[in-house]
């Protein structure tokens, strides 16, 4: 037994008790967050004593049949997987626990979509999150590949292909299914290449109709304006929030290329940040004044000092990691409740700073080389919403005055 921190522990985890302490402190919890942990730690441990398991044991199941016994005895918090990542990670690191991908074993399903996250990883040029979402697109198709025999996608017919994505089209929203289609094609087309089928069926693969109309949804600037006020600039969030707004706002990055942003990245001198993009592209763009001056606010003022990484956006809350994507866009949404104009997300600003380039007499290509399309018929999108030029260009209807 032993007592850290004023929680006791007793049973196999006690030899890790205090490194734990110490590991969540470096992580930046706070005292409060810690002894929450540690309690944790100190229930599982018990609870892996009474049956008779110790550190090696905790694999998948063993911690899914934990959490289910922890919910039944009445518990209220620290309820899910999340909860236990920062003490599964410490003993993992430690080399007392089985890693998470090691401890689950792999069918044959799961060697086809490793070889085909390998395929997007090495040769495509996806980002690891990116890969990760067409592999969880996927996962669906080569299931039913395994249901139908032995997950051999030489028995596959365009009839087969055609038929899944049809039922799948019916519970999905059009453009998830849009999504669903593309990475089929993907996955087709590298069966195809690897001779693992005999013919292109990502031929098979049907067009799906998205009817939503395509006019891009930009705010007004006065909206703009108050997503930006409603950030409290003396406190930590609000300075780390401002500065990704105006990001966004003014330089139409995307969620994922803000919760990107390394130190590193951004050259103070020249004014210049480099923004690391899709199909892990880069583009060095010139810094705003404004978003340059909100940046180094935050990081003087605002960002911890236990950073984990070396992103420029971090966590408030321990681990003091780096912010995803998600993390980036819930901010935006925090900070429309707050400024009162319902529902919007991180995407909204980026068509918010190109209708404002428009307004100001940007051309197409200038929008363009700024929010860094591949192509210019993406950008030509925004022709739709410059309604004051579109007018000129339409004809008087006969008979009106």
């Amino acid at each position: 037994m032993d007592v850290v921190d004023g929680v006791r522990v007793t049973g196999p985890l006690v030899p890790y008790a205090r490194g734990l302490a110490g590991e969540l402190a470096r992580l930046g919890f706070t005292e409060l967050s810690a002894r929450g942990q540690l309690g944790l730690a100190a229930h599982l441990s018990r609870w892996l004593e009474a049956a008779g398991l110790g550190t090696a044991e905790l694999t998948g199941p063993t911690v899914g049949a934990y959490l289910a016994a922890r919910r039944a005895s009445g518990y209220t918090a620290y309820l899910t997987p999340k909860a236990l990542a920062p003490l599964l990670g410490y003993l993992r690191a430690l080399g007392v626990a089985p890693d998470a991908e090691l401890a689950a074993p792999r069918d044959r399903a799961e060697e086809l979509l490793e070889r085909y996250r390998c395929y997007l990883l090495g040769e495509r040029g996806l980002q690891v999150k990116v890969a990760r979402g067409y592999l969880d697109m996927v996962r669906p198709f080569v299931a039913c590949c395994a249901a139908g025999g032995s997950a051999d996608p030489g028995r596959l017919m365009a009839g087969d292909v055609t038929a899944f994505l049809t039922a799948e089209s019916r519970r999905l929203a059009p453009k998830t299914a849009q999504r669903l289609a593309t990475a089929l094609r993907s996955l087709l087309r590298f069966w195809h290449v690897e001779g693992l089928i005999s013919g292109p069926l990502d031929r098979a693969v049907p067009k799906v109709a998205n009817r939503r109309p395509g006019l891009p949804r930009g705010l007004e600037p006065v909206q703009v304006q108050a997503l930006l006020s409603s950030c409290d600039r003396q406190a930590a969030a609000g300075r780390r929030d401002l500065a990704m707004l105006i990001l966004l706002a003014r330089m139409g990055l995307r969620a994922g290329e803000v919760a990107g942003l390394g130190l590193d990245d951004i050259d103070w001198r020249r004014g210049e940040v480099t923004i690391r993009g899709k199909g892990n592209r880069h583009d060095r763009l010139p810094l705003p004044a404004d978003a340059g001056e909100a940046i180094a606010d935050w990081l003087q003022h605002g960002r911890p000092s236990t950073a984990l990484d070396r992103s420029v956006f971090i966590r408030i809350k321990a681990p003091h990691q780096g912010l995803t994507s998600g993390g980036v866009t819930q901010a935006v949404a925090a900070a429309a409740r707050r400024a009162g104009l319902g529902t919007i997300y991180a995407h909204r600003l980026r068509h918010s700073a190109a209708t404002a380039m428009l307004a100001e007499g940007g051309s197409l290509a200038e929008i363009g080389q700024v929010l860094r399309h591949r192509r210019p018929h993406t950008t030509a999108a925004y022709t739709k919403v410059n309604v004051e030029a579109l007018r000129a260009l339409a004809r008087p209807w006969p008979g009106a005055s």
